[in-house]
């Protein structure tokens, strides 16, 4: 396969890891978070780190970046999930913030000069078994008792405590898994290009991945693989004409949240709230019956 195709079809496997885990936590929870790149960053140097000077095998390594992601991800969730909306927004920008400074002032992670020589160790084949284990893994926590809890702390969090639903435990769990795949994704994406910097995560970078998760639909698996491919495909159809690219790229995300702003598959928020409100109706319709 051509080099510059194959590098395109890792990038969208990387970002669909991105966006699927980023979706579980906003577009299923209803959690609103803008350090998702941080994650990716701690999965990334951890991984990087763990074959560079300690010489362990790919798939251990990249296993170890995650959980060390999936712990600062319920260590950062249990305080800053007691916010909501713009205060938890604002809070895990600030938690991305500091990750990234932090890295620019470590020698173990090359500072403000980067981590060079990483093994090549990514290729086609580990994206496509990582991203199938990703969907799979997360499709069957939606579609579980847990997904359940979290569509109800989506819809309404006061009721779903009311009917007995933790919705700390939840969404801090939700928080660690979507961290745990967040740093997978790091850990690719640092064994494919061989070099990373703190400023590869950025704030820009999370705020990429929710525009993923946004034109592909809120809570919906499929739309974030979508989203993903399209966020990434565009700008390099773009690239001849690089004066005009970005401008192009702003104005069809304005023109897409104009014309469907619920995303591509998203449903619409009528809909959603009107399905939810039927669930709770039948469970309290099942307590008077008692």
């Amino acid at each position: 396969m051509n080099v510059y195709y194959l590098q395109l079809l890792i990038l969208i496997g990387i970002n669909i890891i991105m966006a699927s885990s980023l979706n579980l936590v906003i577009g299923y929870t209803g959690q609103l978070s803008l350090g998702h790149a941080a994650f990716m960053s701690l999965g990334a140097y951890t991984s990087a780190l763990a074959t560079l000077r300690l010489g362990l095998p790919f798939g251990a390594a990249l296993l170890i970046g995650a959980v060390v992601a999936a712990l600062f991800g319920i260590v950062i969730g249990l305080p800053t999930l007691q916010l909501k909306g713009d205060y938890l927004a604002i809070a895990t920008l600030g938690f991305g913030e500091i990750v990234r400074i932090v890295f620019l002032n470590l020698d173990i992670t090359g500072g403000a000069v980067g981590l060079r020589g990483i093994p090549k160790e990514t290729d086609f084949l580990w994206v496509i078994c990582l991203v199938l284990i990703t969907g799979f893994a997360l499709n069957r926590i939606i579609h579980s008792r847990v997904g359940r809890a979290l569509l109800a702390i989506r819809e309404d969090e006061t009721a779903a405590e009311s009917m007995g639903i933790n919705s700390t435990y939840y969404k801090t769990l939700c928080f660690g898994v979507g961290a745990f795949f967040a740093g997978i994704g790091g850990g690719l994406f640092a064994h494919w290009f061989r070099y990373i910097h703190p400023n590869t995560f950025g704030f820009l970078n999370s705020i990429e991945y929710l525009c993923m998760v946004v034109l592909g639909g809120l809570g919906n698996m499929w739309g974030a693989v979508i989203g993903a491919g399209l966020l990434t495909i565009i700008p390099e159809l773009l690239r001849q004409i690089a004066d005009l690219r970005l401008l192009i790229y702003g104005i069809v995300l304005i023109i897409m949240m104009r014309v469907r702003p619920q995303g591509i598959l998203g449903q619409s928020q009528g809909k959603s709230t009107h399905t939810l409100s039927q669930y709770y109706k039948q469970i309290l319709g099942k307590i008077k019956n008692r």
